[in-house]
């Protein structure tokens, strides 16, 4: 049963997603300088899918499961979803004070793994959080307020490593299987980050208590044995998985393409540089930190302007047109040799990037029940990691073996399984059943 919810002011909906700046800037250092730090403790290149399978599995495990958990939380003094991204961002930052110091690949490695349970136990609860605060008028700014600070937090960690190399990088040298020193600044930012903004948001936004009947079932659930609580989480997965609406069965054809395409870029961006440009390891990183960077910014530029545009034109139209701007975005970078101009196209990623992380995600929270909200939020997760544990699967051998070793083929790639997601994304359709404004 749905409760009327109030409206909150821009402001309540900004300082609750703050916290998603300390999630975002750990992501943005896990896109950009993961995949180099593997390369200085020596990885070859076609290892790096494999070597980021961490992402994946840890998001298809841990994220279905907090959200069914948090689902059933509540404490008059935490609330529901707090507790999880407050424990899931003392794990992250406590991991990205580590990273740096990694003295060989399998100990980066597995810091990785530890760093994706503490982010992903943190991201879950928090879209969660947004749909259990807002009324339905207001997901759409609420998702893509989350999408700004998205753009944000990931801006922040690349231009840290841009400033970082620009001023220390000449102080240097690269030595084989070490990590050079100016990057260590910005994994102590992330550090500090992780836990400063999420505390931020949890002390500036009290939870919404369940209803009588909510509150009631997670009586109910606490009053179980121990071994049924602990698969209980896994039975409603399955359960939600039964019961799905069937847009999202058609979010998830898109999303196949969309992050596939995405892990695909994050990987191969910075070996690209090295091969069309000539650019050391560290000069290919402090680029690849420049294009990211630069699609950031637009999307905190553009993030809330896409909301009246969703309004009038409908969500999957923006939706499939940003998919496609990313699509020739990425058929146009290995052509461009000038380190400036290569930016350029980055405003097309940029524009897909703020669609990708609200425009689905205000449609999911009109279709599913808002009592189960946590674990579709995770199955919707789910749909995210798959595509990326495929692609860690499978993309190395298809690099290796089909692609030739070329980075500029990697890239071509993943332009066209963008572009396949843009035309799927056309069959979105949010039922008129569920909500009075079509999105």
């Amino acid at each position: 049963m749905k409760i009327g919810k109030p409206s909150l002011s821009f402001w309540q909906i900004f300082n609750m997603n703050v916290g998603f700046l300390g999630i975002q800037y750990s992501f943005g250092l896990q896109q950009t300088a993961i995949n180099p730090i593997f390369l200085y403790l020596g990885a070859p290149e076609d290892m790096l899918p494999i070597l980021n399978i961490a992402g994946p599995v840890t998001g298809l495990v841990v994220q279905p499961i907090i959200g069914a958990m948090s689902d059933k939380t509540w404490s008059p003094r935490w609330g529901r979803r707090k507790p999880y991204f407050l424990i899931g961002a003392l794990i992250g930052s406590i991991c990205l004070f580590m990273f740096p110091s990694s003295p060989v690949l399998w100990f980066a490695v597995g810091l990785l793994w530890i760093l994706d349970v503490g982010n992903n136990m943190a991201m879950e609860p928090y879209r969660a959080f947004v749909g259990d605060k807002l009324p339905e008028k207001q997901f759409s700014l609420g998702y893509q307020m989350q999408s700004l600070f998205v753009g944000a937090g990931i801006l922040l960690a690349n231009g840290s490593i841009v400033l970082f190399q620009y001023l220390f990088g000449d102080q240097s040298v690269e030595v084989a299987g070490s990590i050079p020193t100016w990057l260590y600044y910005s994994f102590y930012i992330g550090g500090i980050l992780s836990i400063t903004t999420i505390l931020w948001s949890v002390l500036k936004t009290p939870e919404i208590p369940p209803t009588e009947s909510e509150f009631n079932e997670i009586k109910a659930s606490r009053n179980k044995p121990l071994a049924v609580r602990i698969a209980q989480p896994f039975g409603e997965i399955k359960e939600a998985i039964k019961k799905m609406p069937p847009f999202l069965w058609k979010l998830g054809a898109v999303y196949l393409f969309q992050w596939y395409a995405l892990f695909v870029y994050w990987q191969y961006i910075t070996p690209l540089f090295m091969n069309t440009l000539g650019y050391s390891t560290s000069e290919a990183a402090s680029q690849s930190a420049q294009m990211s960077l630069t699609y950031n910014i637009v999307t905190m530029v553009v993030a809330l302007g896409l909301v009246p545009l969703t309004l009038r034109f409908g969500g999957k139209k923006v939706y499939s047109i940003s998919l496609v701007g990313t699509a020739i975005a990425l058929f146009t970078i290995p052509f461009i040799k000038d380190p400036l101009l290569v930016l350029a196209p980055m405003v097309l990623f940029g524009v897909g990037w703020a669609a990708m992380m609200g425009i689905p995600y205000t449609m999911v929270s009109k279709v599913v029940p808002q009592e189960r909200r946590g674990v579709y939020m995770g199955i919707l997760n789910m749909m995210i990691v798959i595509p990326m544990g495929i692609e860690t699967l499978t993309f190395g051998p298809i690099y290796k073996y089909f692609l030739g070793g070329n980075a500029i083929n990697a890239i071509l790639f993943a332009g066209v399984f963008f572009f396949i997601a843009a035309v799927l994304a056309l069959r979105l359709n949010v039922s008129k059943e569920k909500t009075d404004t079509v999105l």
